[in-house]
């Protein structure tokens, strides 16, 4: 973690994860890097419409409204455009009113490298080959789908998590991959009493909680939920494992195979992380997504 941040939370995030550049993207595919350049300065003054982390980003940022002295989370911008291409970026940012002033333009070449220097805790793309290098370097990081989701019009930030391979390490799920439920919840009830290794965002969990226990817990602006697919008697090993994290999670779903979407709904969830692609389609429709591209389920053989 850089000193220059302190105790703050930092997140990073690309250009096309923060506002809709859809249009633009088509015209660096179709018609090349110039032709995408140009079209970029030729728009600069036209704003951009909000991307898929958009409303998590403007909530995050509204926290620093509610504490006293310094601001206590940190968003970084992250961007493969060039500084002269990615102006348009910034100029929406100003409209927008986002207290957003560092920044990475990296000209085409990927922006990953910059995740650990700015010490960011978490970092999200809609470019899976970013996120894998993130996630090979510990670095929590998570590609975001697209959605039909919409805004929650309140302060309150709502995360949601999948347990195994993304809070946890997918020591168990190879179990079940490998010899099937009823190994696997044997397996759960023999270790329940011996905590989890971390996932991925076991990290970026910890800073969480350490944000929550600044404010009281009923005016809390951030909420958590664990949401697995995971049932009794498997759910004793996650208990103790946070028990012994000492992290609190506001709410659990242990769902035992049901598809997540219509919880992570009712939930009301701002952003949903799972490292399965099924699952990750399921919650699609209903809220923000992002894939975890980590653990058994993302091997490639």
């Amino acid at each position: 973690m850089s000193k220059n941040f302190g105790d703050k939370l930092v997140i990073a995030i690309s250009s096309r994860a923060l506002f809709d550049l859809d249009e633009s993207h088509r015209v660096y595919e179709q018609e090349g890097l110039d032709a995408y350049s140009r079209y970029q300065v030729a728009h600069e003054d036209e704003v951009l419409a909000p991307g898929e982390a958009f409303p998590m980003v403007k909530k995050l940022l509204r926290i620093n409204e509610k504490l006293d002295g310094e601001p206590r989370v940190e968003v970084i911008l992250l961007s493969r455009n060039s500084a002269d291409t990615g102006l348009r970026v910034f100029n929406s940012i100003e409209h927008y009113g986002l207290s957003i002033s560092r920044a990475a333009f990296c000209g085409g070449e990927s922006p990953y490298r910059y995740v650990s220097a700015f010490g960011c805790h978490l970092f999200l793309s809609t470019n899976a080959e970013d996120v894998c290098n993130a996630l090979d370097n510990g670095i929590a990081a998570a590609t975001l789908i697209s959605s039909g989701s919409r805004d929650r019009n309140d302060d309150e930030l709502r995360f949601a998590f999948d347990g195994d391979a993304v809070l946890f390490s997918d020591e168990s799920e190879r179990v079940y991959k490998e010899s099937g439920l009823v190994a696997f919840t044997q397996s759960e009830k023999a270790a329940a009493r011996e905590p989890m290794s971390g996932g991925p965002f076991k990290h970026f969990l910890q800073v969480l909680h350490t944000l929550q226990s600044e404010f009281p817990p009923e005016s809390c602006p951030i909420r958590t939920a664990l949401v697995t697919a995971r049932s009794a008697p498997a759910h004793e090993r996650v208990v103790r494992t946070l028990r012994t994290w000492n992290i609190r999670i506001d709410e659990s779903l242990f769902l035992g195979g049901l598809e997540k979407g219509a919880f992570l709904k009712s939930y009301g969830a701002d952003v949903f992380f799972d490292d399965q692609q099924a699952h990750c389609e399921s919650a699609k429709s209903h809220v923000a997504t992002g894939h975890v591209p980590h653990g058994i389920a993302n091997r490639k053989d």
